[in-house]
C-alpha cells in the first residue's frame, strides 16, 4: 500500500521536477552545478564506494566548480597522508599522484583507481602556472591513519627539532605497539590492560601549536602538514580508546575530527568540495542514524554554514560495483541488486530517466517535498557489500528531501577500475578537461 501511494503522489510531482542528464563524459553533464556557485562548501556524496559513475561525476561537477567558481580545496573521506601525496602531485612538486606506498592499506580501490587518477591529472593542469595561493588542494579527512600521521609527526620534528623529535618519540612510544593493529589499543584500555594514551599525544600538539612562529618560519605548508598529522593522532587514540564502548560515540568522534579538519582547510575565505559517502554529508537528522543519536559532516556542515552548505546526494539502482565480501578481504566486482520497491531509490526508477537531477531546495519543490515526508528505505553500500543479506546489511531509514539538498540519479553504474602496480607513468602531459 505504502508503495502505491508513492506511486500516486511522488513519483508524479518528483518526475516534473527531475532535470535530464546526459552522459558523464559530456561537457555539459555538470551545468547544474552553476547554482552551486554562491556555496561556501558543496558536499558530493555517494551510495557505494566503489562505483564508477560517482566518482567521474563528482569529478566534472568539482572541475567545473574549481574552473569557474572559485573553489580551490577538495577534501575526501580520505587517510591526509595518502592524500598529501595526491596533493604534491596536483602542485607540481611530485611526478606521480601514486608513489608505491600510497593508499595500500584496506581498502585500496577506494582512492587507488583510473578515475582519481584522471581526476588529479586534471587539476594538475589546471594549477599549472598559477601562483601558490590560488591553486587547488587535495586534502584527507579521516583518522585512520595513525601509524602514518605519527610517523610523518616524528620525521618533520626530525628534520626542524631533533630535541623536540625525542621528546615526542618517548611520548608516541606509549601508543608505537598498537600502530599497525589500533583497535587492539582501545580493548587493552577497555578492560584495564593499558593507560590511555591521551595526555601523552595531546601534549605533542600542545608543543607544535606553541612553537608554530618558529616553526613555520621555516616552512610553512610542512608545518601545517605536521600538525595536521598530530591532530590526527590525537582523533584516533579517541577513536581507538572509545570504539569498543559503542558504535554512536566512536561514529560521532570521526566524523566531528572531519567537520574540524574541513574547517580548518576552509579558514581564510577559500571554498570546498567535499567527497563522501552518502552517509556522511546527508543531514543526518534525517535518518535512522541521527535518531539513534549519531551526527555527520553534512549536519555539522549546516550548522555552520546554513544554506551556504549544499548537501548533494548520489543514487543508483542496479549494475556492479567494487567491494569486499568482509573487511581485509580481496576486491570483487560485485553485481549490484535492483533496489527494493519501497526504497526512496525506486521512486527515481519509477520515474524513468536513466540520469537526472534534482534540486530540492527550488522553491517549485515545494510541493513535492510536502508529499515526501514519511521515511522510506536507503540503500547505503560500503567497501563491504553483503547482497545475501542487503536488507539487513545495506538499507536503513531516511527522510530524503530532509536529508539532501540536491540529489544525482544514475540508474545502472559499473565499478571503478582500480589501478594495477607499475599502471602510473611519471611525466606524463595532462590537458584540464575542456567544456568547463
Amino acid at each position: 500500500m505504502v508503495v502505491s501511494v508513492a506511486r500516486t503522489r511522488i513519483t508524479p510531482l518528483l518526475r516534473e521536477r527531475l532535470v535530464p542528464l546526459p552522459e558523464v563524459e559530456d561537457p555539459d553533464f555538470a551545468a547544474f552545478a552553476d547554482r552551486f556557485a554562491q556555496a561556501r562548501v558543496v558536499l558530493l556524496g555517494e551510495a557505494t564506494h566503489g562505483t564508477s559513475e560517482f566518482y567521474r561525476a563528482r569529478a566534472a561537477i568539482t572541475q567545473r566548480l574549481v574552473a569557474r567558481h572559485g573553489f580551490r580545496v577538495v577534501a575526501v573521506e580520505a587517510d591526509w597522508p595518502d592524500a598529501a601525496r595526491i596533493d604534491r602531485y596536483l602542485r607540481h612538486r611530485a611526478d606521480t599522484p601514486y608513489p608505491d606506498e600510497t593508499f595500500a592499506r584496506f581498502p585500496t580501490w577506494m582512492w587507488r583507481n583510473r578515475e582519481i587518477l584522471d581526476l588529479a591529472r586534471g587539476l594538475r593542469a589546471f594549477n599549472a602556472g598559477r601562483e601558490a595561493a590560488d591553486q587547488v588542494r587535495f586534502r584527507g579527512l579521516d583518522v585512520y591513519s595513525l601509524g602514518a600521521s605519527m610517523a610523518a609527526v616524528l620525521d618533520y620534528l626530525d628534520r626542524v627539532d631533533p630535541a623536540a623529535a625525542r621528546q615526542a618519540r618517548d611520548r608516541y612510544g606509549c601508543l608505537s605497539p598498537w600502530h599497525a593493529k589500533p583497535e587492539r589499543y582501545g580493548r587493552e584500555v577497555m578492560f584495564g590492560a593499558k593507560h590511555p594514551c591521551e595526555d601523552a599525544v595531546t601534549g605533542i600538539l600542545h608543543d607544535l601549536q606553541e612553537k608554530q612562529l618558529a616553526y613555520a618560519a621555516q616552512d610553512p605548508d610542512a608545518y601545517l602538514d605536521a600538525a595536521q598529522n598530530a591532530r590526527i593522532v590525537r582523533a584516533a587514540e579517541q577513536y581507538y580508546r572509545i570504539m569498543y564502548r559503542g558504535s554512536v560515540e566512536s561514529w560521532n568522534i570521526r566524523d566531528r575530527h572531519m567537520f574540524d579538519t574541513l574547517r580548518h582547510l576552509m579558514a581564510g575565505g577559500r571554498k570546498a568540495v567535499v567527497w563522501a559517502h552518502n552517509s556522511h554529508i546527508g543531514h543526518a537528522g534525517a535518518t535512522a542514524m541521527g535518531w539513534e543519536g549519531e551526527f555527520n559532516i553534512g549536519e555539522l556542515a549546516k550548522t555552520a554554514y546554513g544554506d551556504e552548505a549544499v548537501l548533494v546526494g548520489f543514487g543508483t539502482d542496479r549494475g556492479t560495483v567494487a567491494a569486499a565480501d568482509d573487511w581485509d578481504e580481496p576486491m570483487q566486482v560485485m553485481t549490484v541488486r535492483p533496489v527494493r520497491d519501497d526504497s526512496h531509490e525506486a521512486l527515481f526508477r519509477e520515474a524513468g530517466l536513466p540520469r537526472a537531477f534534482l534540486d530540492l531546495r527550488e522553491p517549485g519543490a515545494g510541493a513535492l517535498r510536502e508529499a515526501w515526508t514519511a521515511p522510506r528505505r536507503e540503500r547505503a553500500i560500503g567497501v563491504v557489500y553483503r547482497p545475501r543479506t542487503e536488507l539487513q546489511s545495506h538499507y536503513f531509514e531516511a527522510v530524503l528531501p530532509e536529508q539532501f539538498d540536491a540529489y544525482v540519479w544514475l540508474e545502472e553504474t559499473r565499478a571503478v577500475t582500480p589501478l594495477q602496480a607499475g599502471e602510473i607513468r611519471s611525466g606524463e602531459s595532462e590537458t584540464f578537461p575542456t567544456g568547463l
